[in-house]
């Protein structure tokens, strides 16, 4: 028989990054949670390559849906986690928008200052304040080395300006500073918190700019002249879950090719 599995939920995982998460988290022989907001085919689809992609067959992969701007389907989503696996072992805060349209500072509205908001920065706090109550209500020890993890997914855009989705920038700082106060908060408790910074990534979010940034990317803007992927942000993920920074709680690891390096 095999032994049982460390479960990860990796929030906005039906696509893009979140799918690279949940992947490598199968490779490792974890279970994992595939949450999402909407897309439920891309959901399958995503546990359709964990599946493919498991070490061991006690591993397990449940897309589960949920909102996690919204409250009530914050809660719905932990409870759900702990009545289908009876634990949790890590939490992957990946999920975010970017703004339905990219406008200038002058004319961003509230309804999309607000709708970047509650997904990027809110959600993501009040899920990890749900996950780690639970954490410190139950003294059950993690299947993942050196116990529980929490990974919030930021972004460069948390220190670089782009006056054109200034309301995504806002979500971003903002989250990183959650990385710090959820990394204070629980490093006591065996609770690892780390924020991943990710740069100029392939995904469904650039698509509209992908021209833009191939252009960018060829004249030097990212040392080194590529785009990054979701396997990039992946192996980023898996080293932390495998327990290979114990000590480095509260710590930012950018993956953006040097994109942040400042330069002459």
């Amino acid at each position: 028989m095999s032994p049982p599995s460390p479960v990860v939920l990796v929030t906005g995982a039906s696509r893009g990054l979140g799918r690279g998460i949940a992947i490598r988290c199968a490779q490792l022989g974890y279970s994992v949670v595939i949450n999402y907001a909407g897309n439920q085919t891309a959901a399958e689809e995503t546990a359709v390559a964990c599946s493919r992609a498991r070490v061991q067959a006690s591993q397990v992969f449940v897309p589960l849906q949920a909102d996690i701007s919204n409250s009530e389907q914050r809660r719905k989503l932990v409870n759900s986690v702990f009545a289908e696996f009876g634990r949790l072992d890590a939490l992957v805060n990946n999920a975010g928008i970017a703004p339905k349209v990219r406008a200038d500072l002058t004319e961003v509205t509230e309804e999309s200052f607000s709708e970047v908001l509650q997904i990027n920065l809110q959600g993501s706090f009040f899920l990890t304040q749900l996950v780690a109550n639970r954490w410190l209500s139950d003294t059950s020890p993690s299947l993942l080395p050196h116990g529980h993890k929490i990974i919030f997914i930021s972004s460069v855009s948390a220190e670089s300006v782009s006056v054109n989705r200034g309301e995504y920038c806002v979500s971003k700082a903002g989250l990183s500073m959650v990385a710090k106060l959820w990394a204070a908060r629980l490093a006591a408790e065996a609770i690892q918190v780390y924020e991943l910074r990710p740069g100029i990534m392939l995904s469904d979010m650039t698509s509209a700019v992908k021209a833009k940034y191939d252009a960018l990317l060829e004249t030097g803007l990212v040392p080194q002249r590529r785009w990054g992927t979701p396997e990039d942000v992946a192996l980023a993920v898996g080293s932390l879950l495998s327990g290979h920074f114990p000590f480095s709680s509260g710590s930012v690891i950018t993956i953006d090719g040097g994109l942040h390096l400042h330069r002459f």
